[in-house]
């Protein structure tokens, strides 16, 4: 019977044994040697500060606990180190609402709510912060038409002709400030893409046919609100020709882009309509013609003329996705049946694009605008910049309808009518504090509008306690280290809890020789 008692007895131990080894909590197990470290560890881990809160041969490590634990220790919660991170807004001009006719200031829109914060990021501890968009009634718009010149486009050009005062009529009952400008393409000027002999570098068509010389892109019409001189300019223009069928429209979509001022771009809503009945040619097709250098994604229009395009190559679609991206306009694709497919697949490589179905002469053109335009407003989009190594976003949105969207969904609603509001919950977690420990910035925008929130991220790297330090502190064994949150921080070559020891004296593998159990191989403990 003793025997059975005595069996219970060692089972049991063993098993509490067992059951203490499973309780070691992820910030014990860290071995975190100062406050700072032990806070990086999870946002569930605090510090004793108490200078007297460790017993004797207790590692400086045991400082480091869940905060429960701590204070089962008898840790006074006041000498505990538990930093919070916190949400601070910096910006918060609330959204625009209209007062019956009264119009506001462009400047003094606001869509996106709120406009900057600044985050106080600790390691593990998600900070969750809200925005509101109200898509802004009468909003002004900017639309440029960017036409192919080439030979297949002539029947196009004549219905085009008329489209200022029309268009700015429909637009009217979208928008009361409403800008439309005219752009053109061909090719560019080299073989093989175009004739260079003296006679078709002249006029490119055959026949009788009346062509105007072949050129990459021209800006023929900055963005105005008179309707009657688009009519004008554009009924003066010519078709002209190149040799193959795919088009450089790409070269012409990157200078409409990155010339702002020449184009005359304003801060609204941006709408680029590229019309063609043809495919284009991409970064690498410039080969074909001996151009090598990659397309510098920059302004060359001299006399509203692309001037560069026998020197640099096509932009690649990434280059353009990320040209209209930071300009902010929104594309409309209006090409041919033929081409739907193309121009399907490249609207899902570039965000905010729509395509629309142009009729072999261009008649539908108006409506294809119209409801390309209506498509795109009516879906918002939040991206962000690229983000700090170890931070993460997370984006849930509240949309009409009591919609509720997570995942990728949580960055967009779609629906939204004008003075429509939706709101968006947001949150930001560092996994880690960076290795300057300094603050970084993030922006949060919406594709195809020119606001964005900014958010400041602060890193919690160090406890408080920290800046209160004494260097070379008496407790410190004479001043061998600095007294820092309760503990000695060892100047370099001091180690110990007080730091009595020299490294230079004590061996590795004697101080190992203590870690281990009964003469064992394995070390105890990493403390």
């Amino acid at each position: 019977m003793n025997l059975q008692l005595v069996f219970i007895a060692a089972l049991s131990a063993v098993l509490c044994v067992s059951r203490a080894q499973h309780d070691v909590s992820i910030c014990t197990a860290a071995n975190a040697q100062s406050c700072g470290e032990c806070i990086q560890v999870s946002e569930t881990c605090g510090w004793c500060s108490d200078e007297k809160f460790l017993q004797v041969g207790e590692s400086k490590s045991a400082r480091c606990d869940d905060l429960k634990s701590l204070k089962e220790r008898k840790c006074d919660e006041v000498k505990i180190e538990n930093p919070r991170g916190e949400v601070t807004i910096l910006k918060n001009k609330p959204v625009t609402v209209r007062v019956g006719n009264v119009k506001p200031e462009l400047n003094e829109i606001t869509q996106i709510q709120p406009q900057k914060l600044s985050l106080k990021l600790r390691s593990g501890e998600p900070q969750t912060f809200k925005l509101k968009f109200k898509r802004a009634e009468d909003y002004p718009i900017d639309l440029y038409y960017l036409m192919d010149l080439s030979f297949s486009m002539k029947d196009d050009l004549e219905n085009v002709k008329n489209l200022g005062t029309d268009l700015m009529k429909e637009m009217k009952k979208i928008t009361s400030d409403f800008r439309i400008g005219f752009g053109s393409f061909v090719e560019k000027t080299v073989m093989p893409y175009i004739s260079t002999t003296p006679a078709k570098l002249l006029n490119p068509c055959s026949g009788n046919q009346n062509c105007t010389s072949p050129f990459s892109y021209k800006n023929v019409l900055k963005l105005t609100k008179d309707g009657d001189e688009f009519n004008n300019l554009v009924s003066q223009q010519q078709i002209s020709g190149n040799l193959d069928s795919p088009e450089g429209g790409f070269d012409a979509i990157m200078q409409v882009a990155v010339c702002e001022e020449q184009i005359g771009w304003r801060n609204v809503t941006r709408l680029l309509v590229f019309s063609t009945d043809a495919g284009f040619h991409f970064a690498g097709d410039g080969k074909l013609g001996g151009i090598v250098l990659p397309n510098d994604g920059k302004c060359h229009l001299e006399n509203n003329f692309y001037t560069m395009s026998h020197y640099y190559d096509y932009p690649s679609i990434a280059h353009l996705v990320q040209k209209l991206g930071d300009h902010n306009i929104q594309t409309i694709f209006a090409v041919t049946e033929e081409f739907q497919p193309v121009y399907k697949e490249l609207k899902n490589l570039i965000p905010k694009s729509a395509v629309g179905t142009l009729s072999s002469n261009s008649s539908n053109v108006i409506k294809l605008i119209i409801d390309a335009y209506n498509s795109l407003s009516s879906e918002v989009i939040l991206e962000n910049t690229k983000l700090p190594e170890g931070v993460f976003l997370s984006y849930k949105s509240f949309c009409k309808n009591n919609v509720v969207g997570t995942g990728d969904n949580g960055r967009k609603c779609s629906n939204i009518s004008i003075g429509d509001e939706v709101e968006f919950e947001i949150s930001v977690t560092s996994q880690k504090c960076p290795s300057n420990g300094k603050p970084e910035t993030i922006n949060i925008k919406l594709p195809g509008f020119s606001e964005f929130v900014e958010v400041v991220l602060n890193f919690i790297c160090d406890c408080d306690c920290a800046a209160a330090g004494v260097p070379n502190s008496p407790e410190c064994n004479k001043g061998s280290g600095t007294l820092e949150c309760g503990a000695c921080k060892c100047n370099e070559g001091q180690i110990g809890q007080f730091c009595e020891c020299s490294q230079d004296e004590v061996q590795t593998n004697d101080m190992d020789a203590n870690c281990r159990k009964d003469n064992g191989t394995d070390i105890c403990s990493n403390n």
